[in-house]
């Protein structure tokens, strides 16, 4: 597994503690879901302008014949 590191604003890393602690979780896991979840989210968002950037393309082809 890989290690990386992270600076967090102090308030940031407050808001992260608190949460780790009301979750019973490390602080650690509780960051690690947060990018999870991001990153999926980041991705679905990404292929969804894929696929609308697809069907522009396909509509313009079929108004242009």
């Amino acid at each position: 597994m890989k290690e990386y590191k992270i600076r967090l604003s102090a308030e940031t890393a407050a808001f992260y503690e608190k949460v780790a602690k009301q979750a019973g979780r490390s602080i650690e896991q509780v960051l690690s879901d947060a990018l999870f979840k991001l990153a999926g989210e980041l991705a679905l968002e990404a292929l969804h302008k894929k696929r609308r950037a697809f069907i522009g393309k396909f509509a313009i082809i079929l108004v242009d014949k």
